[in-house]
């Protein structure tokens, strides 16, 4: 997979994409992070890439040209854009499952008050929102984005089972892990993870999950109640313990 990210701060990125997970994956060829400075595209003899908005206001407006030249660069008319942006639409699991679809994304972090309007509707892109929050530009969001969408890419994890049974993924938040000691501070590993019974693990595991995610996500848990179509008996005995709203 091919992820484009055109920024005013290609070295921000580098910390995160060439380390651990992404990293390794960058090393094997399974992902290309293309980073590209936007400011090398400007015309302007200072290299200017923004400035005062019509109608006026506080602040400043990246200006049109030098990101046009630089989708341009990459002939991005028809590939997938995204414009990482307050206003757009909250980033959630279905949409980084439809963007990990994709053979290429080009992302664009915005910086100052945002971007000249017409470089969005030009180019017919998707704003996305990594929360009701403001930031001082996109790089952190895209980050965030390229992570997410990193980890569905086929062979980035060594497993599908390593995402498919975490928080979020099996429409559950994930239940507690543990690892060596058995005992730390006088606090013990729960008996039932060390009994080699898996049919008694699994099912420990999906309480856990199920107690977890009503307390802090109900929204989430309601959602499952709905499509828990699939359970076993025994699930199905676990979930009824938890109907009560």
């Amino acid at each position: 997979m091919k992820i484009n990210v055109l920024t005013l701060f290609p070295n921000m990125f580098i910390p995160v994409t060439d380390e651990s997970i992404l990293g390794r994956a960058k090393e094997k060829g399974i992902l290309d992070i293309n980073l590209i400075n936007i400011r090398d595209y400007s015309l302007d003899k200072h290299k200017r890439v923004d400035d005062y908005p019509f109608g006026g206001g506080a602040g400043m407006v990246m200006t049109s040209d030098p990101i046009f030249n630089a989708l341009n660069s990459i002939h991005a008319k028809r590939k997938k854009i995204i414009y990482m942006s307050p206003r757009g639409k909250i980033l959630d699991q279905k949409l980084i499952t439809e963007f990990s679809s994709k053979e290429e994304l080009v992302i664009l972090c915005g910086h100052y008050e945002g971007i000249d309007q017409r470089i969005i509707d030009y180019w017919n892109m998707e704003e996305i929102s990594v929360g009701d929050y403001i930031l001082t530009g996109g790089e952190l969001p895209a980050m965030i984005l390229i992570d997410a969408v990193a980890r569905l890419v086929p062979e980035v994890l060594g497993s599908s089972a390593s995402h498919d049974e975490e928080s979020i993924y099996s429409g559950l938040l994930e239940y507690p892990q543990y690892t060596k000691p058995r005992k730390y501070e006088d606090l013990e590993v729960p008996d039932v993870l060390i009994s080699g019974n898996h049919k008694l693990i699994h099912l420990w595991k999906f309480e856990k999950s199920l107690e977890i995610t009503k307390e802090r996500r109900p929204d989430l848990f309601k959602k499952f109640i709905e499509s828990s179509n699939k359970l076993t008996k025994d699930e199905r005995k676990i979930l009824e313990k938890f109907m009560v709203f």
